[in-house]
């Protein structure tokens, strides 16, 4: 198990050509992997996409994924049937479906992703969906649509100076800086945020939150690892 709260950011993305057979570029930076974590995370990513660019159609056949669209608008095809998204929306994908995404608008797409392990043995009873203004629907239970072990998406906005404490005692949690500043302590260290930053807290691991005078908004998934429950 990792002793500290693992710190990234998208300053430095790479450029993937060809993803999932599409032609042109993808900038792509992972967040976290499974590594070291106790729950079942594959990886928690960011992507991003120029106008009119397209992450290919494929087929999970071990993972499952959860998609929440940070800037832009397009069209995400789930099992061959298109939806329109945009900024605010999460894209729930069973394991055992197909899905793609296109650029549909005149800037850059990006999303965040959350990737599970899955028994491609034990597919998904319900399918893969579209939820609309996750500031406003949510929190969202995940499991409950697409099973897995992450049970909680939520969008997040404190006020000025306002505070929010994640603890990892039986959960483990990532978040995502999608507006605003503040700062985030833990063992005596204080990391300076921004949008475009990611924390993830392994089980054992505590972090402070701290809004700057302009507030903080980010986004916040919760997992049970297997087995749960506190250590």
């Amino acid at each position: 198990m990792r002793s500290a709260v693992v710190i990234a950011d998208t300053t430095a993305p790479a450029d993937v050509h060809g993803v999932h057979g599409a032609a042109g570029i993808t900038q792509w930076t992972c967040l976290a992997r499974r590594a070291g974590l106790d729950g079942d995370w594959e990886a928690v990513e960011w992507a991003r996409i120029p106008a009119g660019g397209i992450s290919g159609e494929h087929l999970h056949t071990r993972t499952r994924e959860v998609y929440v669209l940070l800037a832009g608008e397009g069209e995400v095809t789930l099992d061959g049937r298109p939806h329109a998204v945009r900024a605010g929306d999460a894209v729930l994908t069973a394991v055992g479906t197909r899905h793609g995404l296109r650029n549909t608008g005149a800037g850059p797409l990006e999303w965040l992703v959350i990737e599970l392990p899955a028994d491609p043995a034990a597919p998904d009873q319900v399918g893969s969906t579209v939820v609309r203004d996750l500031r406003r629907t949510g929190p969202l239970d995940p499991s409950a649509v697409i099973g897995g072990p992450l049970r909680l998406l939520r969008h997040v906005e404190l006020a000025g100076g306002e505070r929010d404490f994640l603890l990892a005692d039986g959960i483990e949690h990532t978040a995502f800086v999608i507006g605003g500043n503040g700062r985030a302590g833990t063992a005596g260290i204080r990391v300076p945020l921004r949008p475009g930053t990611a924390f993830t807290l392994p089980l054992g691991t505590a972090l402070d939150l701290m809004a700057g005078a302009g507030g903080l908004v980010y986004l916040h998934a919760e997992l049970v690892p297997q087995g749960g429950g506190p250590r």
